[in-house]
C-alpha cells in the first residue's frame, strides 16, 4: 500500500529532480491508482474504504505536484526546508514588476481590440517562453543549492503562471466567439 510519509519522488520511485521523467511518472501513477483506487475497496470495511480514499488523494496530489513545473519547484524547495509563502512574500525586483505591469497593460489593450488573435498568440508565446526560462533558471539555482535565488525565481514563476492562465482563458473565450472584455 501507499506510505503517506514518503515524499512524492519516493512514492513514484523517481530520483529527486527538477525534471523527473514524465512518462515514467505517468506509468507509476497509473500503477498506483490501480492499487489504491477506492472502487477496488467497495466491498471492504469502512476503515479500509476511508484509507483507500486517503491513499488515492495522496497519489493524485503527488502526481499533479510533480507534473506541473511551478508546483514541483515549490515542492522541491519544501523538501529542502524552505516553505515558499506565495501569498505574503511577494517582494520582487523593480525591473520584473515593471515588465509585469507592461504585460498586464498589453492584456488590457488586447481585450479592447476588434481582432486580437495575432497579439494574443504573441503574448501566449512570450509568457510560455518566459515560464520556460524561469524554470531553467530555477533548475540552475536548485542544482547549485542557491535556494534563496531559487525561491525568488519561483515567485516570478507564480506571476507568469497566473498570466498564462488568464491568457488561456481569453483564448478560450475567443475560440467560443465570446467578447474578451468582461463588462
Amino acid at each position: 500500500m501507499v506510505d503517506l510519509t514518503q515524499n512524492y519522488f519516493e512514492l513514484f520511485e523517481l530520483p529527486v529532480s527538477c525534471q523527473p521523467d514524465q512518462q515514467l511518472l505517468a506509468r507509476q501513477y497509473r500503477a498506483l491508482q490501480r492499487t489504491v483506487h477506492p472502487d477496488r475497496f467497495a466491498a471492504d470495511s469502512e476503515r479500509q474504504q476511508r484509507l483507500s480514499v486517503q491513499y488515492a488523494a495522496f497519489v493524485n496530489e503527488a502526481f499533479h505536484t510533480l507534473k506541473q513545473p511551478l508546483a514541483r519547484a515549490v515542492y522541491l524547495l519544501r523538501l529542502a526546508g524552505r516553505e515558499v509563502d506565495m501569498e505574503r512574500n511577494t517582494v520582487m525586483d523593480a525591473q520584473f514588476l515593471m515588465a509585469q505591469m507592461e504585460l498586464r497593460d498589453e492584456v488590457s489593450e488586447l481585450k479592447a481590440q476588434a481582432n486580437p488573435e495575432a497579439d494574443l498568440e504573441r503574448l501566449i508565446k512570450l509568457v510560455d517562453d518566459d515560464n520556460t526560462a524561469y524554470f531553467n533558471q530555477f533548475e540552475q539555482h536548485w542544482q547549485a543549492q542557491e535556494l534563496e535565488q531559487a525561491e525568488t525565481i519561483v515567485r516570478k514563476m507564480q506571476f507568469m503562471v497566473k498570466l498564462a492562465a488568464e491568457l488561456a482563458q481569453l483564448e478560450s473565450k475567443l475560440l467560443d466567439d465570446q467578447p474578451l472584455n468582461d463588462e
